[in-house]
């Protein structure tokens, strides 16, 4: 049987996710590196592997070629054996993590990317240059978010986003609320339960987490409180 590929560039939020995963449940993979930076996923050669020219994504058997993260992950709990805290197969524990995972692509993934990409990304790849205003509006929707993870999916005492031990629901979270710190925002500034949740993330998934960081806390400037590598 062929092993899985994985296609990523780590600086990518669901790329990272998706590398934590793996290697926290030793899935047998392939990495395969994409160099976003360099434009590979824009060519001929790499829409062959996933037509929508994005990372992350993978090819399994039958030569299945399976972009978007959550609909892998999916799939790898179908097809792979894996601790089940991850994403357990009871029906309403299982639908406590798939609400998050839908409400995020609006809300966490949205504001953060967002916020990341306006501030940070697009001056450094295009050069535009940021209004001070709109920077502000972003970064209002960020705090917003970040608020309300703080209240309501840490606000009931759990030491994860939806129960006692860590999910996928967790690693999709933790890695969309680093992204802007290369940006220079701290998300944890103000939010004592965020900031304990994020160390018992990086915790349950070490050495593999700050593996899949280390470009990030590189970027980030010293203002933004990371960890020492």
């Amino acid at each position: 049987m062929s092993k899985l590929r994985y296609f990523y560039d780590l600086m990518s939020q669901p790329s990272r996710m998706l590398y934590i995963f793996l290697e926290s449940t030793k899935i047998p993979y392939e990495r395969c590196l994409v160099n976003l930076g360099k434009g590979e996923h824009l060519t001929d050669k790499f829409k062959t592997i996933n037509r929508f020219q994005k990372v992350p994504c993978i090819v399994d058997k039958n030569d299945l070629h399976l972009a978007e993260s959550v609909a892998i992950v999916r799939y790898l709990a179908r097809e792979y054996p894996f601790s089940d805290h991850w994403y357990p197969k009871d029906s309403q524990k299982r639908a406590r993590i798939d609400e998050y995972l839908e409400w995020q692509q609006h809300n966490t993934r949205a504001v953060c990317a967002t916020y990341f990409q306006y501030v940070w990304l697009r001056p450094k790849l295009m050069g535009t240059k940021v209004n001070p205003e709109r920077a502000e509006e972003y970064k209002q929707k960020m705090e917003d978010c970040l608020d309300f993870i703080e209240s309501d999916y840490l606000g009931g005492g759990n030491p994860f986003l939806v129960g006692n031990e860590i999910s996928v629901a967790d690693l999709f979270a933790a890695c969309e609320i680093e992204q802007p710190k290369m940006a220079g925002f701290d998300p944890c500034a103000g939010r004592p339960k965020m900031t304990a949740w994020m160390a018992r993330v990086r915790e349950a998934t070490n050495p593999h987490y700050d593996e899949a960081h280390k470009l990030v806390y590189r970027i980030a400037p010293d203002s933004v409180p990371k960890p020492k590598l």
